[in-house]
């Protein structure tokens, strides 16, 4: 086992007190605006803007820095139209036979339901790809420690990049999704996380009127 490496904190910045909880509150305002959306502009979103959210995402911790991630970011109309019309096929199943009747009374006031055209009208999607295990040049499997930790936390990074660059984004699980991996052409050792959708809402789109818990609700001090 080679020894630890280690080279000098130089990125860290600390900020006056003053100026922590102006960035933090302005933080806060500007995701306070990121909302869900389900109605997209077909509008073109320049590919480097998209490159850099990647990156951002890919600054997350991870379980011994093991990165167990991969992106796929679609922008094919034809490929877009194979992956819509396979989640929707899984959709149908899960509205019509598979899903809890609480559950789909805790989506009613979303107004979901089976058909999702968004899946071609954004310009991108973005499949989100959970590595178990990796690979090594000779093929040998090297076990992923804490993926699930760690994919949520880079596939939050990137939604928040992607907000912060003044794009809009829905985050869609159709169960289950293993046509993903079929369709994109990825490899035994990855599941599909999550499909995000990536693009500028539509003129006339509409969000459900709903809002987040407290500070109270969500947090403890002691």
């Amino acid at each position: 086992m080679p020894p630890a490496r280690f080279v000098p904190l130089s990125s860290y910045r600390e900020y006056p007190p003053e100026e922590m909880s102006r960035r933090a509150a302005a933080f806060h305002q500007d995701l306070s605006r990121r909302r869900t959306v389900r109605d997209f502009a077909e509008r073109p979103v320049p590919r480097e803007v998209v490159e850099h959210a990647l990156l951002a995402a890919g600054t997350a911790p991870s379980g011994a820095n093991l990165q167990p991630w991969h992106f796929v970011v679609v922008a094919d109309p034809a490929l877009k139209a194979r992956i819509r019309e396979a989640a929707e096929a899984e959709e149908r199943s899960f509205y019509a036979e598979r899903a809890p009747q609480d559950w789909l009374e805790a989506l009613s006031p979303l107004g979901t339901d089976a058909s999702k055209p968004f899946l071609e009208a954004a310009p991108y999607l973005i499949a989100v790809f959970a590595q178990s295990y990796g690979l090594s040049p000779d093929g040998r499997k090297r076990k992923h420690y804490y993926v699930q930790e760690s994919v949520g936390i880079a596939s939050g990074f990137l939604i928040a990049a992607l907000h912060h660059a003044g794009l809009a984004t829905l985050t869609h699980t159709p169960s289950p999704m293993d046509f993903l991996r079929a369709l994109l052409g990825r490899p035994a050792n990855e599941r599909p996380y999550l499909l995000l959708v990536v693009g500028y809402p539509a003129p006339h789109a509409r969000v459900p009127d709903i809002g987040k818990k407290p500070l109270a609700e969500i947090a403890s001090f002691r």
